[in-house]
């Protein structure tokens, strides 16, 4: 007898579709790639430093100046949420050519 055919695993979100959901809506990239826990945390950090920063920096401050704490957590999670799809993508097309004869 034969072995069951094992199914094909289905293919990742391409990491480009991932890395504009993430930079559209916060968090959301993470979402996408299956961990939205993550996503979360990252959308409550940068509520949470971008609260820090608006009370931390001057009035008459820049609007990034005032944000800089919620957007520097923005951009970590933008290159997160590519890191990690590029990552489950790349496996993939690893395991697409070992599977080929």
């Amino acid at each position: 007898m034969s072995e069951p055919e094992k199914p094909v695993s289905a293919a990742p979100r391409n990491p480009y579709i991932v890395l504009a959901a993430a930079i559209v809506l916060p968090g959301f990239g993470q979402v996408l790639n299956g961990v939205p826990q993550r996503g979360l945390v990252f959308l409550f950090f940068i509520i949470l430093l971008g609260w820090a920063s608006v009370n931390a920096m001057p009035v008459h401050a820049s609007f990034f100046g005032r944000y800089v704490g919620g957007v520097f957590v923005y951009g970590l999670s933008v290159i997160d949420a590519y890191q990690i799809a590029r990552v489950n993508w790349e496996k993939w097309k690893f395991a697409q050519s070992r599977k080929e004869p």
